[in-house]
């Protein structure tokens, strides 16, 4: 992407405290100062609830900035639980056409792994905001890097190998509770071959052992190359057993598993591409590009 490019930032799912402008305000600096033009939805404040709009006037937000050919790439800042209302009103087939790449996390997921489902286009597993989190210095450096120069620093990543010495396949998935909306639906991508990542903010033991029953239960990890752990917030705060446990116990000794501290809630996280090929192997210096 060019410097002076115009890129969109949206709210996709819970609308954003209007206390929270602020932070929105230094976003728009900090993407300026990059030589990014932001342009902001109009569907970003919370109105009524968690609401700033219906999912189909989010969505039409949404596809308004695909059908702009002066939007590059849409960066989505929100998060929490109602992003999945605004697929069905999605033009999948203009997503596909546009060539632009959707950037979000958390509850995004849905959105991320719907459009690989729908179209076999990639989207970005990253939270924009980071660039001006605690690590923001690096986070600028990384996405500069990675957006406006072409290389691939925002998506390299430290790993280890929990079980297995290679992994490698097309990365779905994303935050594990979000992307379990989606089972069941036209919008599940997927699993054949892939490597599934995982990641989550909230739950514990009982939410985890919970989900992870869940993908065991429709067989997702009799179809998937191996699994991509990321963060698990609340989890490594305490919790006995700890998540690579879990997984292990209800994956199976067969698959490759990787852990890394780098895809996740973290302000410190780099980014993943959903629907790209990931290949990581068992070396010195594991480091891993998706």
């Amino acid at each position: 992407m060019e410097r002076g490019s115009k890129v969109a930032i949206v709210c996709c799912s819970n609308g954003q405290p209007r206390s929270g402008s602020d932070r929105i305000d230094r976003l728009e600096q900090t993407l300026l100062q990059l030589g990014v033009v932001p342009v902001l939805s109009d569907c970003m404040y919370a109105e009524d609830s968690v609401f700033g709009a219906s999912g189909e006037e989010r969505a039409r937000c949404l596809m308004d900035f695909y059908r702009d050919d002066e939007i590059k790439m849409i960066f989505d800042i929100s998060g929490g639980d109602i992003a999945n209302e605004i697929l069905p009103y999605l033009d999948f087939e203009l997503i596909a056409k546009s060539g632009k790449s959707f950037w979000g996390y958390s509850d995004l997921t849905t959105v991320l792994n719907a459009v690989y489902a729908k179209t076999g286009r990639p989207s970005v597993l990253y939270q924009i905001r980071n660039l001006i989190y605690r690590d923001a210095e690096s986070q600028k450096k990384y996405f500069s890097n990675t957006v406006l120069c072409g290389k691939r620093d925002l998506f390299s990543f430290h790993y280890e190998f929990v079980q297995g010495r290679h992994l490698e396949g097309i990365a779905v998935g994303g935050n594990i509770r979000c992307l379990l909306k989606l089972a069941g639906t036209e919008y599940w991508p997927d699993m054949g071959q892939k490597v599934l990542v995982l990641e989550s903010f909230h739950g514990k033991v009982p939410q985890m052992v919970t989900y992870l029953n869940q993908l065991k239960q429709i067989g997702v990890f009799e179809e998937i190359n191996g699994i991509l752990l990321g963060t698990f917030t609340e989890m490594e705060e305490s919790c006995v057993p700890d998540i690579t446990e879990l997984v292990k116990r209800y994956a199976g000794t067969r698959l490759p598993i990787v852990k890394t501290d780098e895809i996740g809630h973290g302000a410190d996280s780099k980014g993943i591409v959903i629907g790209e090929e990931i290949c990581l192997e068992e070396r010195a210096a594991r480091m891993g590009s998706a």
